[in-house]
């Protein structure tokens, strides 16, 4: 029936958008501006609590939230609620100086004292803000936040830009339900009501940074990526995130939509479980792995060329050596040595059915995905297929998002795939210690690496841009040597809209959705 729509759609079009009162979607009349707009979006966040899992992210990505910093279309961190900040001779010592005119939505004056408080909650409440960096002080003196780190920082304020640190009244936290109704906040818009299929954000009248464009703005969460893109066609909703490569060409029509892509600063990637209890423990079975997977195929003909071919840990969006990476893997595809590979390891197929064993076991991978973002399942049944073909039995197993996390902490898997923000905080440092640096909290896999570790402890006092450069490159090398992760591929993102909506512009970092610049386009 989808499919049938979809070739339907230019013809039924008129008809599907003839609904819609703010006039989304360019009939003949002019249309009138619009008041409320309608956005589709994918949701993992059970709650608006920022301190909880990943769940800043929405908050921020619903106009709701800000940071003391935020990056611009090159990944600086650039002033946001914090107008400037210095750092001191010895590299310990931070000054982040708050924009005057910065308020919360209920017209509380933000101060160096209100965001060194937000921060320090932050680091009460959330175990994942300790992984970033450790604090001697925080402290507030007038519109000044003072921060003195344990040890230098080069990145400090780039991890202040991330959605963990949006900065919240704690005075008035106490006397609401931050999961959901949100805590106080400065963004242009505030929730009226949420829940992870439906929410409503309204204007805030007291924002502090320009004019605020639509009264209220509907989000509803389309996970299906099919639907997301029906819906966008019928003119239920304005504007979407992250269309299907299947269905972008839908909306190649100028004169009623708009389409903004880039690409992006994401990984798909599955982590692999390496302890010695697991098969691929043996560096032999993960090479193998890797090499019987047609990734180059698999990103040209299932998603159509809008992801460019993994191998490397870091994008080719980003200046760390993607080019030289690729070239430098040895494990891109090559099934006759994959089947060398297991042949040495031991795994042969000595009962004729069809797969490879051992000690009178086959060889069995459990593959974890979540089917939210459309190339996961396409990914992983592809790996089922190939890895089939050098007799490696995979077993797909679909999970909801929100358990993701935890079965990647604990290790109970495989592996183990998502899509992924590579510069968490406007650089790779963070992202790359979180799965594969000893004893993270994330690293579930049991890779362990002295090599990488001793880099990553270099990379995590240098400064200088080029130093730390050489040194990313190095560690990812590192990662190839060892087959440590499986990069499927670097995806584009795109948001698209209807005729009524004008500045739906994606943003290379994956925090910012809707923000004070989409508005109404009459």
């Amino acid at each position: 029936m989808k499919k049938m729509f979809k070739a339907t759609a230019a013809a039924a079009m008129i008809g599907l958008l003839a609904f819609a009162a703010a006039g989304c979607g360019g009939g003949d009349k002019k249309a009138e501006h619009k008041d409320t707009a309608k956005f589709g979006v994918t949701n993992f966040a059970d709650s608006l609590e920022t301190t909880d899992n990943y769940f800043g992210w929405v908050v921020m990505r619903y106009g709701l939230g800000e940071c003391l910093v935020k990056f611009d279309k090159k990944m600086n961190a650039v002033p946001w609620l914090a107008d400037k900040w210095t750092i001191s001779d010895d590299k310990l010592t931070w000054t982040f100086h708050i924009n005057d005119k910065a308020c919360f939505s209920n017209g509380t004056k933000l101060t160096g004292e209100l965001a060194a408080a937000s921060i320090q909650r932050t680091f009460e409440k959330a175990a994942r803000a300790k992984s970033m960096f450790e604090y001697e002080s925080i402290k507030g003196e007038g519109q000044n936040v003072i921060i003195k780190t344990k040890k230098p920082v080069p990145t400090l304020p780039g991890m202040l830009g991330d959605p963990l640190f949006i900065i919240v009244d704690t005075q008035t936290i106490k006397d609401r339900d931050t999961a959901k109704q949100g805590a106080i906040c400065t963004g242009p818009y505030v929730v009226k009501s949420y829940s992870k299929a439906k929410a409503e954000m309204v204007k805030n009248e007291k924002y502090w940074d320009g004019e605020v464009p639509f009264k209220a703005v509907d989000i509803v969460t389309i996970d299906d990526p099919n639907t997301r893109a029906m819906a966008l066609q019928k003119g239920e909703i304005d504007f979407a995130i992250n269309i299907a490569a299947g269905d972008l060409q839908l909306f190649n029509n100028k004169d009623k939509y708009n389409i903004s892509s880039i690409a992006s600063l994401r990984d798909v990637l599955a982590r692999l479980n390496v302890r010695p209890d697991k098969p691929l423990g043996d560096i032999k079975v993960r090479e193998a792995l890797l090499r019987s997977l047609d990734r180059v195929t698999y990103n040209k003909v299932l998603l159509k060329d809008t992801f460019v071919p993994g191998g490397p840990y870091l994008p080719p969006s980003v200046d760390y050596g993607y080019d030289e990476l690729y070239k430098y893997d040895k494990n891109q595809y090559n099934v006759e040595s994959a089947k060398k590979l297991l042949a040495e390891a031991g795994w042969k197929d000595t009962d004729g059915d069809g797969y490879v064993d051992k000690n009178g076991k086959n060889l069995e991978l459990d593959f974890v995905f979540y089917s939210g973002r459309a190339e996961l399942p396409l990914y992983a049944e592809a790996t089922q297929a190939d890895a089939k073909k050098v007799g490696i039995k995979v077993n797909l197993k679909n999970v909801d998002y929100n358990v993701l996390d935890g079965i990647g902490r604990k290790g109970e898997y495989d592996l183990l795939i998502s899509n992924v923000l590579t510069l968490q905080a406007g650089d790779p440092e963070v992202f790359m210690n979180m799965y594969l640096k000893t004893g993270q909290e994330q690293n579930g896999s049991g890779y362990s690496n002295p090599k990488f570790d001793a880099l990553s402890d270099k990379l995590g006092v240098e400064f200088d841009p080029a130093k730390r450069r050489e040194l990313v490159i190095e560690m990812q090398k590192l990662i190839l040597d060892d087959a440590a992760s499986l990069v499927f591929g670097h995806p584009q993102t795109n948001m698209v809209s209807n005729k009524s909506i004008a500045n739906a512009e994606i943003l290379p970092c994956d925090y910012y959705w809707l923000t004070k610049d989409i508005k109404s386009a009459n």
